[in-house]
């Protein structure tokens, strides 16, 4: 194992593009032959700490000495976007315990694995109807437009109980959100989610449906709690992550599939395979690439010292590589165990959505390869667009033929 302390001879910045979308930037060579820490730059020149090791990361994220509490002074922000807006109520992922432990208990019950298990035949007749409507229509298609982000907007709606047929402006204000060309545009965009989520509350209390939202207004009615600024923080939270990661997984899986012809033609012949190929994707795409902390107190941690106010990077896509828990970690097999991944975090902020997400993602990957056995790229793979580094990674757009 190399020196812990030992630093790349130049300073690496975080975050970088990719040059292909389904591998960690090349730029980030010199932080994976140092594991499991090392020091980059931010976008502002700020230096911090990065983690790249995997049992590192395990370790840290459990530790209750690094804060996700985006409201800290010199908490690090990896774009103007997310400085623009940092300090916004945020709900789940910028709060520490004991405020988010109340928080996810609130939303566990929706979002359990029977809960996830329980929606399987409405997600699967939702992507059974986007693939009629798109075989209907012919070849060749935008797969982002026509299947891959429609189906988590179905059901990411369905389920909080949001009339899907806003899906147009929230799927472009979360857009604006997560990767507009300014900060003025991600504040605008998120003031616009914001007046549109109070409204559709207002309109909940007075004529109730069935869905999140729903029971969460139930609940401060009865409880007082949540109250509005932490509702509204929610539902921004849940309806944004809720369709646009899923959305981005489903889009990236399907072009990395089809630049492994090998495995997309082992998955056809044994579709057993699919939770399995589920896991491995996650694992090699890892699209939500660097969870924030800050250290409360001074960690002794890798032979060094991490100080207290020191912010803390993790880059899941290095650390989802790492040789000595994956062998060949640059290559896509369904046959590795994977499940132990980070694609979701780890710790007392794992992804709350992991079981809906997952279910999406094997009913959308597994009908696709299923209904579509000759499904290709319409265009030259390094011709297709891909979303910048400094955001959740996935295709801008992806031609298929059939």
């Amino acid at each position: 194992m190399p020196d812990l302390t030992t630093e790349p001879s130049q300073p690496v910045a975080f975050p970088q593009d990719r040059s292909c979308p389904y591998h960690p930037p090349t730029g980030y060579d010199p932080v994976r032959a140092t594991r499991p820490l090392a020091r980059v730059t931010l976008y502002d020149g700020r230096p911090v700490w990065l983690v790249t090791g995997h049992a590192l990361a395990r370790e840290l994220l459990t530790d209750p000495r690094l804060s996700t509490d985006r409201n800290r002074d010199g908490f690090p922000v990896t774009t103007p976007r997310f400085a623009a807006i940092r300090d916004r109520t945020t709900a789940l992922l910028g709060v520490d315990d004991p405020e988010h432990r109340t928080q996810r208990r609130m939303m566990i019950p929706s979002f359990t694995l029977k809960r996830a298990t329980e929606l399987r035949p409405q997600i699967q007749r939702t992507v059974d109807g986007l693939l009629d409507e798109m075989i209907a229509q012919g070849p060749p298609a935008d797969l982002v437009a026509a299947f891959a982000l429609p189906v988590p907007s179905m059901v990411i709606c369905a389920l909080l109980g949001v009339p899907y047929a806003d899906h147009e402006f929230f799927e472009e204000q979360s857009r604006l959100l997560l990767r507009g060309p300014s900060a003025a545009v991600a504040q605008d965009a998120r003031d616009r989610l914001e007046a549109y989520l109070s409204d559709l509350i207002d309109h909940k209390r007075k004529e109730p449906g069935d869905g999140v939202l729903d029971d969460l207004i139930q609940q401060q009615q009865r409880e007082g709690r949540p109250g509005r600024a932490e509702l509204l923080a929610l539902a921004v939270i849940l309806l944004v992550a809720g369709h646009e990661t899923t959305a981005n997984m489903i889009s990236l899986g399907t072009y990395t599939l089809l630049q492994h012809p090998d495995r997309l033609a082992e998955l056809r012949a044994d579709p057993a395979l699919l939770p399995a190929a589920v896991e491995e994707l996650m694992r090699l795409l890892s699209i939500a690439d660097g969870l924030l902390r800050q250290a409360t107190e001074d960690i002794e941690v890798a032979g060094t010292t991490i100080r207290a106010g020191d912010g803390v990077v993790f880059s899941t896509s290095v650390i989802n590589r790492d040789q000595d828990v994956y062998a060949a970690p640059d290559t896509l097999d369904f046959h590795r165990p994977a499940r132990h991944h980070i694609a979701f975090g780890f710790g007392i902020h794992q992804c709350l959505g992991q079981n809906l997400a997952r279910t999406e993602l094997e009913l959308a990957l597994g009908s696709l390869v299923q209904r579509l056995p000759t499904l290709r790229l319409a265009a030259p793979p390094e011709e297709i667009p891909f979303k910048p580094g400094d955001t959740i990674q996935g295709m801008l757009e992806l031609p298929v033929t059939w």
